[in-house]
């Protein structure tokens, strides 16, 4: 049986955004198709700062994070690609002028503005500051080092402008709502899989990747099985292989027998 490589997004994928937990049904079938000599990996948006234990100890073969800005296989890190220092103190120079709010996105931390005034990034961040291995700092952190990053354009800021500037050393990921993720050009959850097909030596008739989002849309569309949650937004769900149930009831171990994964 050839060896097959699969993609998980978290969350709406693997993580249920009902419960914030990985079904027990979920992690077994993962862990089968495992056992049945497939490969396992996590492709998120998030960076490695920002992925959980409880997903850690699922087990999975290796990560591509920050939508392909870090990559490892096992214990090695093939690849991570951080925005320079003197870029990051631009885009905040930037950010401020625009009146832009941003969360930057690390490897080793998370980093967000002083003071905040949009009360979904305050929800998000009050969670991180709460989660027990997270590690929180700000933008004026002498230190700071991250991959990717994120946008809130405040009622008054100026986001053409910022876009402007931006947009051919980055690419914008519109995730609605005045909601942007910022990648450097170049790399999306697609090039991680490229990545990973070169380095294991893996057919692309191989691939396998699940997803529900909008920054799901690359490796959906670049893969050669896609396979969108019964969650999924109708964008998503018009131009996949297959249409798997919700997270909520066992959409991952639905898709992987209807392939023969397990």
């Amino acid at each position: 049986m050839d060896q097959k490589i699969i993609f998980f997004d978290i969350d709406g994928t693997i993580l249920s955004l009902k419960t914030d937990r990985i079904s027990d049904n979920t992690k077994a079938a993962i862990k089968q198709a495992q056992a049945n000599g497939h490969l396992a990996f996590i492709n998120t948006g998030r960076t490695l700062s920002e992925i959980e234990q409880e997903i850690m100890d699922v087990g999975f073969d290796g990560y591509v994070c920050g939508c392909g800005t870090y990559i490892s296989y096992g214990d090695a890190v093939l690849l991570q690609d951080t925005i320079p220092s003197d870029t990051i103190q631009m885009l905040i120079q930037d950010l401020h002028k625009y009146k832009i709010e941003a969360l930057f996105e690390g490897v080793s931390a998370m980093y967000y503005e002083s003071l905040i005034r949009n009360p979904l990034i305050i929800k998000i961040r009050n969670s991180h500051i709460k989660h027990p291995t997270f590690v929180v700092k700000t933008l004026d952190d002498p230190n700071i080092s991250a991959d990717k990053f994120c946008i809130w354009p405040t009622p008054d800021g100026d986001f053409t402008s910022f876009y402007e500037k931006y947009n051919k050393s980055f690419d914008f990921i519109d995730r609605g709502n005045d909601f942007y993720e910022v990648i450097p050009a170049s790399h999306s959850k697609a090039t991680g899989i490229l990545f990973l097909e070169n380095h294991l030596n893996i057919s692309h008739d191989n691939t396998y990747a699940l997803g529900d989002s909008s920054n799901d849309l690359p490796m959906l569309h670049y893969v050669k099985y896609s396979i969108a949650m019964g969650n999924s937004s109708e964008e998503i769900r018009e131009m996949v292989s297959f249409v798997t149930k919700d997270v909520d009831h066992d959409g991952i171990a639905y898709a992987l027998k209807h392939f023969n994964i397990i």
